[in-house]
């Protein structure tokens, strides 16, 4: 990849769902570091340990699924939902905004016109720092999906088969 990048052939260089000891590991052992870092990252997995550090080694953090695809009850959350009242948002809106303030780069999948355009008005409120706080109360730590240290998800993982 970073002849590619050499190349020309490559804008940025990114990863995926790399924890920081893998962060290390590539950063120490090539010349071009990642520009850009996709996690999972929602109200309920909020990646505390590793958003810090990426933004520490300048590793942009990309939430992937920061809805966590409605698990958990996300839409109905008690807490998201006053705090959407509060502001006059959607739920939506506000894990966007919330991620926003952090610093994270959100990736809310759409196909519907509407839903696109209620996810980029997130720009006209800032939530407050008790709002703020509301949401950090929701992380469990935990993965709405699974696990990407777990050996046996990441052998299933590379055994599968992309068409390209």
């Amino acid at each position: 990849m970073e002849d590619a990048y050499r190349a020309g052939k490559l804008r940025a260089i990114g990863v995926s769902n790399f924890h920081p000891d893998r962060l290390m590991d590539i950063k120490a052992f090539n010349e071009i570091a990642p520009a850009v870092n996709q996690v999972e990252v929602n109200p309920f997995q909020q990646q505390l340990e590793s958003i810090p550090f990426m933004n520490d080694i300048g590793v942009q953090a990309e939430a992937w699924a920061p809805f966590a695809e409605g698990r958990n009850g996300l839409f109905q959350n008690e807490a998201l939902l006053a705090i959407a009242e509060r502001y006059g948002k959607s739920v939506g809106q506000v894990v966007l905004r919330w991620l926003v303030q952090r610093g994270i780069v959100a990736l809310a999948k759409s196909v519907r016109k509407e839903r696109m355009a209620e996810n980029i008005a997130v720009f006209d409120f800032e939530l407050d720092d008790a709002d703020m706080a509301r949401i950090a109360a929701l992380d469990t730590n935990t993965s709405s999906f699974f696990s990407h240290r777990d050996p046996a998800i990441v052998k299933w993982m590379s055994e599968r088969k992309l068409d390209i």
